[in-house]
């Protein structure tokens, strides 16, 4: 067992902020396209987008997280993710105002969320790393998505069936 066996995570950008997911649930990143919108389906919840033949809810994450909608520009990317969510497994496509890079984080460069002696949503993340003179958030994607709502869990069904 390796003591200092470093992971892998994919950054990207939302504004200012730099946040982070496991490499090995990134499928692949695309350019940003409209999503088929869904009706009724939560603010977050653009719509669908097919990626090579299966229909994945496309997130705006800006939203989820409670940030301002995205606005998009020639860098905004959609990263198509597989996240294990409650003995299943979840595609979704994140909307990020850039992806940048794949970097390494030693698990003792991770620290836990802060605690600022409240109650506040945090449970989204999974650590942070201090980087560049800021951080880098990495988000519990199973946390942040297992309790997304019924809406969403409609279209996880229909998934799927096909």
């Amino acid at each position: 067992m390796a003591v200092n066996s470093e992971a892998q995570f994919v950054t990207f950008s939302l504004g200012e902020e730099i946040f982070a997911v496991p490499v090995e649930v990134v499928r692949e990143i695309l350019d940003h396209e409209e999503a088929f919108k869904i009706p009724h389906g939560p603010d977050y919840l653009l719509g669908l987008r097919d990626v090579r033949g299966q229909g994945v809810p496309v997130i705006d994450l800006r939203l989820r997280l409670g940030l301002s909608r995205t606005t998009k520009t020639p860098h905004t990317r959609i990263l198509v993710l597989d996240v294990p969510v409650e003995q299943r497994m979840l595609a979704l496509g994140l909307v990020a105002d850039r992806v940048y890079e794949v970097v390494p984080f030693q698990p003792s460069q991770i620290e836990p969320a802060p605690d600022i002696g409240i109650r506040w949503k945090s449970d989204y993340i999974a650590g942070v790393v201090r980087r560049d003179g800021g951080f880098v958030v990495i988000i519990d994607l199973a946390r942040l998505f297992s309790d997304s709502g019924t809406a969403l869990a409609g279209v996880v069904a229909s998934q799927r069936v096909a």
